[in-house]
């Protein structure tokens, strides 16, 4: 099992003294590089509308993933960086496309592209992108971003796009897995499709109703959709390893044994059921206390987990 934690920077770096935010972001990153994490993670969210914003639980603050990104990447040696989740129908995907493998040939391959297809109606209205076609942006671009990985002259029409005879570039190889996130039933088919991975996540009281519809329930539910997961790749006879990035019910809110624990059960009950990644997200108040509460999460529950 590989660990990954979030990286708060739209929380933490603002707060730094002029002069000393590079500095934050480097001493966040290697922190959760030497307590033995695999990755580090952040979201998505351009243009957000304000009432979300203030008001919904769930709300929280972001830098651009990619920018944000490459400098960790920067900072660090081995630790992987994970968008959780790039929204694929915000941008052109060869926009996203030459990002995505300019940060993979930079990093020395150490991106997880973590993509899913947004669910702010406010986000996209704003974005000049149509909401309802999301879905449908979203399958053209996974399909248009590996053509322009695959090297030489591309002819391609999107929705919104006529490529003839262009050659993207850089070629990362390798490419840089994707991996589809979402719950719901039309995430899962193109996890099967298209996917590298899968990025599911549980459902909690905070998550809107908007959040709660395509999230899996528990544990039960979980192995439901995995099962249908596993069935439609079979039909498609994709039999190439396939990840399972999973973050699991119980969040840590605060450093203690019992936390530990708990944590490490759920994280268990996943990877019976074949799951090779968890991420959660820790607590962040401050930049001190957020590397305490990393050098915890490295100690009793990475460390714990590999004496098993």
């Amino acid at each position: 099992m590989k660990f990954a934690l979030n990286i708060p920077l739209a929380g933490l770096v603002p707060q730094a003294p002029e002069g000393s935010r590079a500095a934050t972001v480097r001493t966040m990153a290697r922190t959760l590089e030497d307590a033995g994490l695999s990755a580090c993670l952040t979201s998505e969210h351009p243009a957000p509308s304000a009432q979300w914003l203030h008001n919904d639980p769930g709300a929280h603050d972001c830098v651009d993933p990619l920018t944000a990104l490459a400098f960790v990447a920067g900072a660090t040696e081995r630790l992987k960086v994970f968008t959780n989740v790039l929204i694929l129908p915000f941008r052109n995907p060869f926009l996203a496309a030459k990002a995505a493998a300019s940060l993979q040939m930079l990093s020395d391959n150490r991106l997880l592209l973590g993509v899913g297809v947004g669910y702010l109606e406010a986000e996209f209205e704003a974005l000049g992108v149509n909401f309802k076609e999301r879905g449908a942006l979203m399958d053209e671009a996974i399909e248009t971003i590996r053509l322009a990985w695959s090297g030489g002259a591309v002819d391609a029409k999107g929705r919104h796009f006529d490529a003839v005879g262009i050659e993207p570039r850089p070629i990362p190889d390798p490419a840089p897995p994707i991996w589809v996130g979402g719950g719901s039933d039309r995430a899962l088919e193109r996890a099967a499709m298209h996917g590298d991975g899968w990025v599911p996540y549980f459902t909690v009281p905070t998550n809107s109703p908007d959040v709660r519809k395509s999230a899996v329930v528990d544990m039960d539910h979980f192995g439901e959709k995995l099962t249908k997961l596993h069935d439609r790749r079979s039909q498609l006879g994709r039999t190439g390893s396939f990840d399972l990035s999973v973050a699991p019910p119980f969040r840590p809110k605060e450093a203690s044994r019992a936390n530990a624990q708990r944590f490490l059960e759920e994280v268990h009950q996943l990877a019976e059921h074949g799951v090779n990644w968890t991420w959660t997200s820790v607590p962040a108040p401050s930049l001190e206390e957020y590397c305490d509460i990393v050098r915890w999460f490295g100690e009793e529950v990475v460390g714990e987990y590999g004496k098993k």
